[in-house]
């Protein structure tokens, strides 16, 4: 039972992170930048966001955003954050279907419970891989957007990203750590086989028992 609710609080946890992982990829406010200092900035309205994949410019009534096309002149914390962030993202959706399929309530034929903490154990290293991929992508990227701008603030899609990298990291080790084979099984059969080997070994008595007392009749 205890470990049935490690397996469920494991895979929740790990969906909340896939979902900050996604939100994180999809949305391009993961830093603020500023030229002239951020409080000037927000006096004036004028803010620049910057993603993996767009420049936004920000202020009273606009909304503007420039794809970042150009990959082989992008700056390596950019290339780096969108292969990691994509490659987050792909593996998180195998590992929710790995661990779907692992549930206690879900049966797959007649399949042996050692097959399904296989399962999980896999879906737990997956959600660790993806948390690393967001970890170093939500480290790497803010640093490496103040080298190239200087002053900047985080933004909400970086929240997001840290959110969901705690979360898959969090329910990856649950995962990974709580999934193991219960020896009560093989106790049983044990205990089974020898009432069996007792019971065998009084057979053989009464059958000769019972000869006996019919060659003295």
């Amino acid at each position: 039972m205890a470990n049935s609710c490690l397996q469920l609080g494991g895979f929740l946890a790990s969906c909340l992170g896939w979902l900050g992982v996604l939100i994180a990829t999809s949305t391009n406010d993961w830093v603020n930048i500023c030229k002239y200092g951020l409080n000037t900035c927000k006096k004036m309205d004028q803010l620049e966001a910057r993603g993996p994949w767009e420049e936004c410019t920000i202020s009273t009534g606009l909304y503007h955003c420039v794809s970042l096309t150009q990959i082989l002149e992008l700056p390596a914390y950019i290339q780096t954050t969108r292969a990691l962030m994509v490659t987050g993202s792909i593996l998180g959706f195998l590992a929710v279907m790995t661990l779907l399929m692992s549930m206690p309530c879900i049966s797959l034929g007649k399949e042996a419970q050692s097959s399904k903490n296989k399962r999980v154990v896999l879906g737990g290293v997956l959600v660790l891989i993806v948390g690393l991929c967001s970890l170093v992508s939500t480290v790497w990227f803010p640093i490496g957007a103040h080298r190239q701008e200087g002053l900047m603030a985080f933004g909400f899609s970086l929240y997001a990203g840290w959110t969901g990298t705690v979360f898959c990291l969090l329910g990856g080790s649950l995962l990974t750590c709580c999934s193991s084979d219960t020896p009560t099984r093989s106790f049983k059969d044990d205990k089974r086989f020898y009432y069996s080997k007792q019971g065998g070994g009084n057979a053989p008595a009464a059958s000769t028992a019972n000869h006996a007392k019919s060659a003295h009749v």
